[in-house]
């Protein structure tokens, strides 16, 4: 039996800018991806903590070391600038599998705090 279990999480993340005309998604920091073994345009769950919204879309690479958190398209609707995000990415597994998740912590200029592997 396949079980979905948590991969990683980026906690802490501050949105720094908003796309409303894109077609939908999350941009982020190559380095957050690569850190947190995300590829592109994978799917993940987005948690804003300032206002409860849940949303799940794909993520798209932004600048390696720009620090980018941007919502794109209808995600943009969903958050504001300053707003700050938890990312998960899942797998699945058979049952009798076990992972590790990779946490990483965030400040409040998305300068990475800790990496909890």
């Amino acid at each position: 039996m396949l079980v979905k279990y948590l991969k990683s999480k980026l906690q802490g993340l501050v949105v720094t800018e908003k796309n409303l005309n894109y077609s939908g998604s999350i941009a982020l920091d190559i380095d957050f991806l690569e850190k947190a073994k995300i590829k592109p345009y994978e799917v993940v769950l987005v948690v804003n903590l300032n206002n409860a919204e849940r949303f799940e879309t794909y993520v798209i690479p932004a600048k390696k070391g720009s620090k980018t958190v941007s919502l794109q398209g209808g995600a943009a609707r969903l958050g504001e600038v300053g707003d700050s995000l938890i990312v998960m990415s899942f797998c699945y597994l058979q049952s009798d599998e076990e992972i590790k998740p990779i946490s990483i912590i965030f400040d409040k200029n998305n300068k990475i705090k800790k990496i909890i592997k």
